[in-house]
C-alpha cells in the first residue's frame, strides 16, 4: 500500500477474457464485493466503453441513509486487460458528482487459461473538501480487496 492507493493480486485458472466479461457485468458486482455493501445493479447493461454510467444499490450501516445508490462512470476500458470506474453520487437535479476514488482491475494473461488479477483502489484524486469531511480512506478494512478477488475467482471458475 502506498499513501493513497491499495492493491491486491490473485491468480485465477481462467482466461482473461472470461474474467473481464464478469467484471464488465454489473449484475455480478454484488457477488464479487468483499464488504457486503454492494446490494445489486440498478443498471444491468454490460459495460462496453469508457464514459458509460452505471448505478449500484448499496447498504452500509454507517451511512446516514443505510440504503443508498452510487453512480459509477467507466474510466478505463481495455478488454481483456483493464477495466475501472469512478464512484460518486447523482444529485437531485440529475448532475453527477464523483468523489475522486477509482476502482481498477488489471488482468495479465499468464497463458491460455490463467490470469493474474490486480484490484486497485486509488483515492489520490479525492479533493480536499471531501477529505475535510472526515471520511477515512480507504473506507474498508485491509481484507476487502483480497476477499473481492477470492469472490471473483469463485464466480469465474463456477464454484
Amino acid at each position: 500500500m502506498d499513501q493513497e492507493r491499495v492493491s491486491a493480486t490473485l491468480t485465477v485458472a481462467v482466461p482473461a477474457a472470461r474474467v473481464f466479461a464478469v467484471l464488465a457485468d454489473p449484475t455480478a458486482h454484488a457477488a464479487i464485493d468483499g464488504t457486503g455493501w454492494v446490494q445489486e445493479a440498478a443498471d444491468r447493461a454490460p459495460l462496453t466503453e469508457a464514459g458509460q454510467i452505471f448505478r449500484m444499490d448499496m447498504y452500509h450501516p454507517g451511512h446516514p441513509d443505510g440504503d443508498y445508490r452510487v453512480v459509477n462512470k467507466v474510466h478505463m476500458f481495455d478488454p481483456p486487460r483493464t477495466i475501472g470506474w469512478l464512484t460518486g453520487t447523482e444529485k437531485g437535479d440529475g448532475r453527477l458528482e464523483f468523489g475522486g476514488w477509482i476502482w481498477r482491475y488489471d488482468l495479465e494473461p499468464l497463458g491460455p487459461s490463467e490470469t493474474e488479477v490486480t484490484l486497485t483502489y486509488d483515492w489520490s484524486a479525492v479533493p480536499q473538501f471531501i477529505r475535510d469531511r472526515g471520511i477515512q480512506f480507504p473506507p474498508f478494512g485491509p481484507d476487502h480487496l483480497i476477499n473481492s478477488l477470492r469472490h471473483l475467482a469463485e464466480l469465474v471458475s463456477g464454484r
